[in-house]
């Protein structure tokens, strides 16, 4: 698996062997154990993740509504990630001041990364669209909007 760029069904696969490799009670490396959190956070996924052979190559169709799953998740990790090390510079305090936002939700950690994902998918979307690289600048400033950050 390429560790900066991994293909869709490599993707997929890492979300099917960390779900199994838990249900199995097997060591996990530290990167599922992230994931295994998320995971946890998406009970609503669990069946698609027991089985495999019939999503793993599911295709998802956001214009009819529907999420992809490991999409979703990835941007989980994604912003987990840009929390842990605090790039961009000034997201581990935003996502502290969505937690505190969102506190009186029992889901407020989920609730806050929720709020991260939604901005960094707009930046995403942004980019595609308009066929450059993600804004930084601009994905921080939703990022300090969705918080109630002023400059």
């Amino acid at each position: 698996m390429s560790l900066f760029n991994p293909s869709r069904d490599e993707v997929r696969e890492f979300f099917f062997t960390t779900w199994h490799k838990f249900k199995q009670n097997l060591a996990l490396t530290d990167l599922e154990k992230i994931a295994l959190g998320v995971i946890h956070m998406h009970p609503e996924y669990h069946s698609i993740l027991d089985t495999p052979a019939k999503f793993k190559h599911q295709e998802y169709f956001p214009e009819f509504g529907e999420t992809n799953p490991f999409l979703h998740m990835s941007l989980h990790l994604s912003i987990l990630e840009q929390i842990s090390i605090n790039q961009p510079i000034g997201i581990a305090g935003i996502y502290e001041q969505l937690k505190l936002k969102n506190q009186d939700d029992h889901l407020y950690e989920h609730q806050a990364q929720h709020d991260i994902l939604e901005c960094l998918a707009e930046c995403i979307w942004n980019a595609q669209q308009n066929n450059t690289a993600l804004d930084v600048n601009y994905y921080v400033q939703l990022l300090q909007q969705k918080a109630g950050i002023m400059d």
